[in-house]
């Protein structure tokens, strides 16, 4: 019964989503208050409806209920609570439902806190955003019907892919769908600016509340999805240019785009043209991410490999939501004004360069992306675009951009002197090269690039902490003056400082993880000793071990230097009887300065096995946790920023024009 009070829900609120996709935007057009003002009910209407059906279907998992086909797909009896749950959206159907149930949520937000949005935006906003609920809600019930009843019902599930039974994994997808679903907001306040033919700056920080949530949401995913991927997969890496890695990257780098775009219109009434369109086009990414994901294209663990004809329909929302809204923006957007001039030394035109080159880079990376899918569909041969393409094109792009990032904050709004605010940077400058040459002196080995890199990532650094002191003025005045003027300033600008910093501390985990990494893969015995990185790692056999739902084989690692003992290690091969699968648990020593990093191979023979002989892998990445930490930087820097009360309180009003009153005829 609770499942068909799901699929009920989903009906209802798919009649809701119809309702609102239509009467808010005619009453925007006749200016009929009455309608406008019931897209906010049938907005929270839509997300308690979806709320329901998503509850009925945990509740499935939670109870194991095997009537339902999905629960018989992604779940097991003797499965942990945690990962049950995380069942709900390990599907193709699942995690759709998880798809629409943000996708309302950010409609709902919109509704119950976009107060000071003229009624006439906000209407048409959730007008659009129904239509996309409209095309979703459709393809869930007409071809992905997440309650669907079998009979008669197994003894048992299947179980969920062993892979994606990991606490990092189960928090992965909600962040990343919270994010790159969350610009659809955005996507719809660009939609009904342009029907509404009126971008200003009220309309930039209306918008930047709600890029920035879903920015730092899609920030947080990716860095948990490649910490996931790094403890869990066992070859000791963070990030290998996956297409299903690359799906949820492009939409990152063109938000954080628009979060700089954004900032000018607000500011200056300028880039309006480029900002809506960064916004339609940030979550057309989200969506051609969502195809190539559901569409059959790609086989992946990221991915779920379906029925091609559900990737058609998915295909013909693409073409509507992407070519309507381009249509629209190409009628449109030569009438919107360009906005305050600015000269080739500004903030302005820093924050250009800035668009330019992430622009640039998320073309490089599409580019990568769906060059071998199109050429496989032409030619019928598989191509492989990997990590050495994207790291000799997208690298060398993003160096100047950091080298940007440290000066931009130090110009000022529509003419700057470069003379004056270089003056301010010489020490970062030094400092930096001074980082440059020391991590030569330590090294003594690794590409060139890896030194510029960490230069950079210095220079970044130096250059966000000295913008910070400066405004409070810091070593000019006593430190309880200095700390008052820090308690004053915005939160936004702390939010800044804290995600600059955060970007260059992960910059120094990008390089040190991947130039100065060390590697061993050995055949070892019971007593067999490794020496990497100035360790001795002496392997002392495996023993069989049980979970709730799975056999291990666990290995014993001895870890020592220098003679002294420093840790033990215990990685595993566990294997799951039910999924008739094997993964690799790796066991990780992590210090700030690198993580010593083994896990256990597929054993040479089955007769090796027998005498005790395992293929070990064992590797040193330095520096590599500040990968994670830069990460948490940059989403407590937006969180800062979200905070701020300018952001969530303070967004302009449009003040109507006085009606010109007609002079009497004397």
């Amino acid at each position: 019964m609770i499942p068909e009070i799901g699929q009920f829900a989903l009906a209802l609120a798919l009649g809701t989503a119809l309702v609102q996709s239509v009467l808010p935007m005619l009453g925007a057009v006749r200016g009929n208050v009455l309608w406008m003002r019931s897209a906010r009910s049938s907005a929270i209407a839509q997300l308690v409806f979806i709320g329901l059906a998503f509850a009925a279907l945990m509740r499935s998992f939670v109870v194991s209920d095997f009537t339902v086909a999905n629960v018989v797909e992604n779940s097991h009896s003797l499965k942990p609570m945690l990962f049950k749950i995380a069942g709900t959206w390990g599907s193709h159907e699942g995690s759709l439902l998880l798809w629409v149930l943000i996708l309302a949520a950010f409609g709902a937000g919109v509704a119950l806190f976009g107060s000071n949005i003229p009624e006439a935006l906000k209407a048409r906003t959730l007008s659009v955003q129904a239509w996309i609920s409209t095309g979703f809600l459709s393809f869930l019930l007409l071809t992905s019907n997440p309650f669907e009843r079998v009979f008669p019902p197994p003894l048992d599930g299947n179980d969920l892919n062993p892979l994606l039974q990991d606490v990092g994994l189960a928090m992965h997808p909600p962040l990343l769908y919270f994010g790159y679903v969350g610009f659809s907001i955005v996507f719809s306040f660009a939609v009904a600016a342009l029907i509404e033919g009126r971008v200003d700056a009220a309309w930039a920080r209306w918008v930047r509340p709600w890029t920035l949530a879903a920015w730092m949401s899609l920030t947080a995913g990716i860095a948990l999805g490649s910490w996931w991927a790094y403890y869990e997969l066992g070859w000791g890496g963070w990030w290998f240019w996956d297409p299903v890695e690359n799906v949820s990257f492009m939409p990152w780098l063109l938000g954080t785009a628009l979060l700089h775009s954004a900032i000018v219109t607000e500011k200056r009434d300028a880039f309006k043209s480029w900002t809506i369109l960064l916004a339609i086009l940030t979550f057309s990414l989200s969506l051609l991410g969502t195809f190539i994901v559901r569409s059959g294209l790609l086989t992946s663990v990221h991915a779920f490999a379906v029925d091609p004809e559900r990737g058609l329909y998915i295909l013909g929302l693409l073409g509507i939501s992407i070519g309507g809204s381009l249509t629209l923006y190409a009628w449109r957007a030569p009438a919107m004004e360009g906005g305050g001039l600015f000269t080739p030394v500004s903030r302005e035109a820093g924050l250009l360069i800035n668009n330019l080159l992430l622009a640039t880079a998320t073309g490089t990376v599409l580019f990568g992306t769906l060059y071998p899918l199109f050429m496989e569909a032409l030619t019928g041969e598989k191509l492989s675009v990997g990590p050495p393409f994207f790291n000799s094109t997208f690298v060398p792009m993003m160096l100047p951009l950091v080298l940007v990032m440290g000066i931009g904050p130090f110009l000022s709004w529509k003419r700057a002197d470069l003379k004056g605010v270089l003056q301010r940077l010489r020490f970062a400058a030094v400092l930096a090269g001074l980082a440059g040459l020391a991590t030569w002196y330590l090294t003594r080995g690794g590409p060139v690039l890896a030194y510029l890199s960490v230069a950079l990532a210095a220079w970044l650094l130096f250059a966000t902490l000295r913008e910070w002191a400066l405004r409070i003025r810091l070593f000019d005045v006593s430190l309880t003056d200095a700390l008052r003027r820090a308690r004053n300033l915005p939160r936004a600008s702390h939010g800044m400082t804290l995600a600059h910093t955060g970007l260059a501390v992960a910059i120094l985990g990008f390089v040190g993880s991947s130039a100065w990494k060390s590697e061993e893969i050995v055949f070892v015995q019971p007593g067999s000793v490794i020496q990497i990185a100035g360790f001795d790692v002496r392997f002392d056999g495996v023993e069989r071990v049980s979970g709730p739902n799975y056999i291990a084989d666990r290995g014993t690692l001895v870890v020592s230097r220098e003679g002294n003992f420093v840790t033990t290690l215990y990685p595993e091969r566990r294997s799951y009887p039910v999924a008739q699968s094997t993964t690799t648990e790796s066991a990780i020593r992590s210090t700030l300065a690198g993580d010593l990093y083994a896990s256990l191979a597929t054993p040479a023979s089955e007769t090796a096995t027998d005498q005790g002989a395992w293929t070990l892998r064992i590797l040193y990445e330095p520096l590599v946790n500040f990968i994670w930490i830069g990460s948490v930087m940059l989403v407590l820097g937006g969180t800062l920023s979200l905070s701020d009360r300018r952001l969530r309180v303070g967004a302009p009003r449009r003040v109507a024009r006085p009606p010109s009153v007609a002079t009497p005829a004397e």
